[in-house]
Parts: structure tokens; C-alpha cells; sequence
């Protein structure tokens, strides 16, 4: 599971043709042994949880880099590599 992405202890993954358990576009965030699945690009929780201000920090993230990661999980989906998303500064 390649890590395209980390900010403030967050790491965000991205499966590679990981369609079947989550139909919808999704990235896999985890953060000090806590793991959640969020969809992309709308941001909502498909599974698992973070603490509140990680979560806002993620969406906030999301909402920032959309397309590219719209554009990683089309990548991802046709079993290419993704490519690294810049973190949230």
C-alpha cells in the first residue's frame, strides 16, 4: 500500500485496485494506530475514525488536492503506481 502522503503524524495510503471492498474513490489515513478509509473527493468517513482535529486537517487536505487525487485513484484502480501528493502545510 503506497504512502502518497504525510502531515503532522498523519499517513495517507492509497491501494492499489482497491474497488472491491469500497466501491467508491477512497484513500486509506492513519494517524498513531488509529486507521480510517475517506472518500474521495467528498470527504466523508467509509470506515474507521481519527480524532476530530486530524480528521478536519485531512478533509482540509482532500478538498486542497482533489484532482490529483482523483487522478491517483484512477492511476491506482488500472494497477499503476500512484504519484506522492504534496502534504498540508
Amino acid at each position: 500500500m503506497p504512502v502518497i502522503s504525510m502531515f503532522y503524524g498523519i499517513i495517507v495510503h492509497l491501494y492499489f485496485a482497491d474497488n472491491r471492498k469500497h466501491s467508491r474513490p477512497h484513500i486509506h489515513v492513519s494517524y498513531q494506530g488509529m486507521e480510517a478509509v475517506v472518500a474521495i473527493p467528498d470527504g466523508d468517513v467509509l470506515a474507521g475514525s481519527l480524532p476530530s482535529n486530524k480528521m478536519k486537517l485531512v478533509q482540509a487536505w482532500l478538498e486542497i488536492h482533489r484532482d490529483e487525487l482523483v487522478a491517483d485513484w484512477e492511476l491506482a484502480v488500472s494497477g499503476q503506481q500512484p504519484y506522492k501528493i504534496e502534504p498540508l502545510r
